[in-house]
């Protein structure tokens, strides 16, 4: 089993490599078409009833176009099949190991990427965001690649602290919740060059290329809340369940360790985006800084607490 989860590797980096490069395709040469993002939750809207009482209605759907081409939806098929492949590793890898697959920070960053290509399948076909394909599988592809070179380590026994039931239900909740955070990322990076753009057509410029073919920067906005909106609550889950383990394993709920202290930190940066948006109505450039500014807090507090004070191969 050990083998062919090795082998299953090679398979679905490939396999993402090819979706990848067809949804790159259809992004520089695919034409225009409209779409709508159905179902997508509008941005509120202050109007009157017929009584004259002030209620919140739902802003319709925005109205948008991006590129598409038939090649897009063989990237989709590619995607999937690359999904099945990334899942059998996991599955292989676990029946390897005896255990649950995700106790150190090789099988933690292949879990991530199964639950970020989940999570981008989920918006291209409930959201119609396909156009998000490329900005997903860059990523994707760069942690597989650090996950493959750096962090591998043989299918094996984890530490005794680590061998508990928790780390079902805590580590799961961290990976579903980055999963979404990572095509939140993406669609704020989205945002900010389809703002670029259309600031530039704005001024009478010219835009040519993948940037001029991308979706309204508003979608895109909305996409990202989306995402954050289904991640948050994973996240402050995992918080939680973190601590009931860490009291468990250690006899202590909280040890202001530095992992411990930058998943805090990363819950209240995306604390304080929900917050801004939901009360002080935040859209747009600002809303998507402090959302990037979670978004590298929680790429920090995996790679960058484990580097300094943890090895890169541990997760604990």
């Amino acid at each position: 089993m050990a083998s062919v989860s090795d082998a299953l590797i090679i398979a679905m980096i490939v396999t993402y490599a090819i979706a990848l490069f067809l949804f790159a395709v259809e992004a520089a040469y695919g034409r225009r078409k409209a779409i709508k993002a159905e179902r997508l939750v509008g941005v509120g809207a202050s109007g009157a009833d017929e009584d004259g009482m002030e209620v919140n209605l739902r802003a319709p759907d925005p109205e948008t176009s991006a590129s598409q081409h038939i090649l897009g939806n063989v990237a989709l098929g590619v995607t999937v099949l690359g999904f099945l492949l990334n899942l059998g590793q996991i599955v292989t890898r676990g029946l390897a190991a005896d255990r649950w697959p995700w106790g150190n920070m090789f099988e933690f960053v292949v879990a991530v990427c199964l639950c970020s290509v989940a999570a981008f399948l989920f918006g291209a076909i409930r959201y119609k965001a396909r156009y998000l394909g490329t900005f997903v599988l860059v990523p994707v592809l760069l942690l597989l690649g650090i996950a493959a070179k750096w962090l591998y380590s043989e299918a094996g026994p984890v530490i005794p602290a680590l061998d508990s039931y928790w780390i079902a239900i805590h580590v799961s909740a961290a990976i579903l919740a980055t999963g979404a955070f990572m095509v939140s990322g993406a669609a704020a990076i989205t945002y900010l060059l389809a703002q670029r753009t259309e600031a530039k057509r704005a001024r009478g410029e010219t835009v040519a290329g993948i940037a001029a073919k991308l979706p309204s920067s508003e979608l895109l906005d909305r996409v990202s809340h989306r995402f954050v909106v289904l991640a948050f609550p994973l996240w402050t889950f995992g918080i939680i369940a973190g601590a009931i383990w860490a009291d468990e394993a250690w006899g202590r709920f909280w040890g202001w360790d530095p992992k411990e202290v930058w998943s805090f930190i990363t819950w209240v940066v995306y604390a304080a985006y929900l917050h801004a948006r939901a009360t002080a109505g935040w859209r747009g450039t600002k809303a998507t800084v402090i959302g990037l500014v979670g978004f590298a807090c929680l790429l920090f507090n995996f790679f960058g607490v484990n580097y300094l004070f943890s090895g890169l191969h541990s997760y604990a």
